[in-house]
């Protein structure tokens, strides 16, 4: 069993990439049993389509037709990426965390919760989910009960998927508002938020590493994980369009 990780990515990543570490994050706590604390932001603008959405949903391209676009190996409506920045954890069959998605998901959101408390933001989860008759294309429309949302603006949510008892989570904080997602404020508009990515970064790794099991590492990629994350990118997490 490999030590718990802590991954800060150096510089922002491509989509494809991005997901593609992320599902290699998920096998590796499905296969030997390592957890992975993730922080990433994105390169460009990027839209990431559900694992259940469809690819010709005509949302995407009449809002979307020059981003680029890839499919998440989570379930969800679709994310604009973009002001924000993202995180990932994943834990290993059975870890306590692992037992009940709905555990894993108050755990990570109540702790972002306190760190934004110590930012003078109080935020809180939703605690009632929305309904609607059709789901909206875009997650951020759609209302779950644990989303954070600060007033009725949802400004973080997460998504998970499991696998051989094995869980990835992750989610973005939204920081600040999109120019191709202007219906969504951020904390920038919400509540002046003006702190540095640098600083949200860090104190989003203070806040979740305490999930992780046992002692924490900083640490990357193994070589065999790059080689299957650069695999995945030229394969299966390659942008659908755009």
């Amino acid at each position: 069993m490999m030590a718990s990780r802590v991954i800060v990515e150096p510089a922002p990543g491509s989509g494809s990439w991005n997901m593609a570490v992320d599902e290699v994050l998920l096998e590796a706590a499905a296969a030997d049993g390592s957890c992975t604390l993730r922080i990433y932001e994105w390169d460009a603008a990027t839209v990431s389509l559900g694992y259940f959405q469809a690819v010709d949903d005509p949302s995407l391209e009449s809002r979307f037709p020059e981003l680029a676009k890839v499919r998440r190996l989570s379930g969800g409506g679709a994310i604009l990426h973009h002001q924000e920045v993202t995180y990932s954890i994943a834990i290993a069959d059975g870890h306590p965390l692992s037992v009940s998605p709905g555990v894993l998901y108050e755990e990570v959101h109540r702790r972002v919760i306190a760190l934004l408390g110590q930012w003078g933001i109080e935020v809180r989860l939703r605690g009632e989910a929305l309904r609607f008759e059709a789901e909206p294309f875009l997650c951020f429309s759609r209302g779950d009960a644990r989303d954070i949302v600060l007033g009725p603006h949802k400004i973080m949510g997460s998504a998970q998927r499991r696998r051989r008892g094995a869980v990835l989570q992750h989610g973005a904080l939204l920081l600040a508002r999109s120019e191709f997602a202007p219906e969504f404020p951020g904390l920038a508009e919400l509540a002046g938020f003006a702190r540095c990515r640098r600083e949200v970064i860090d104190g989003l790794c203070q806040a979740l590493v305490g999930l992780l099991p046992g002692e924490t590492v900083d640490a990357g990629l193994t070589d065999s994980e790059w080689t299957q994350a650069e695999e995945l990118t030229r394969t299966r997490y390659a942008n659908l369009r755009g």
